[in-house]
């Protein structure tokens, strides 16, 4: 039950770095902390675990129960990670929310760290490799994510804002790959009976 193996963790961590992208959503982050000042890294950290978490157990589960086969979702959450990718790319804005006090929660725990991607991704890899391994994958990326929320700040200054918008658009046309990636996986099981 309890299989700890280092090449499982090391290839479900980096599957789960490249669909969180952490370190293309700096220019975000830096956005959101300009709009809205303070972000809490531990806050963001621990609420994005818990979500992925709880949804690598039930989260098949819990779309059974409303009726959404996974491939519907991971259709859907191509299209979220298609406009994000947009957005990025083309330096617009497509998703207006609603002014809040705290961007720590939504967007960045949910879903800038935890979205649809994310939980497509940890389905897939529930259905290949150990739960123990993946558990501590996603509590190294959680570490990871928490350090560079903490020092986002630093990064801007390092980076400068020439430096963050190549990052953005780099990583703009990766989101979008693994967007189309992830459309082109799961549309045709929408049309198999």
């Amino acid at each position: 039950m309890f299989e700890i193996d280092f090449r499982e963790i090391l290839t479900v961590g980096m599957v789960l770095f490249a669909v969180i992208d952490i370190v293309g959503s700096i220019p975000i982050i830096v956005d959101l902390r300009t709009k809205h000042g303070h972000i809490e890294s531990e806050k963001a950290s621990i609420v994005a675990g818990i979500i992925m978490i709880v949804f690598l157990f039930i989260g098949e589960e819990f779309l059974k129960i409303i009726g959404i086969d996974v491939h519907s979702f991971a259709v859907a959450g191509s299209f979220v990670l298609f406009f994000i990718a947009l957005e990025m790319i083309l330096g617009i804005r497509i998703y207006r929310d609603e002014e809040s006090s705290s961007a720590s929660i939504v967007p960045i725990a949910f879903p800038l760290i935890a979205g649809a991607g994310t939980m497509t991704t940890l389905l897939s890899l529930r259905s290949e490799f150990h739960t123990v391994n993946i558990l501590i994958a996603i509590i190294l990326n959680l570490i990871l994510v928490y350090i560079v929320l903490k020092l986002s700040s630093r990064l801007e200054k390092m980076l400068g804002k020439n430096g963050l918008g190549v990052i953005r658009k780099a990583f703009g046309v990766v989101l979008l790959a693994i967007a189309v990636k992830l459309f082109a996986a799961n549309v045709k099981g929408l049309f198999v009976l």
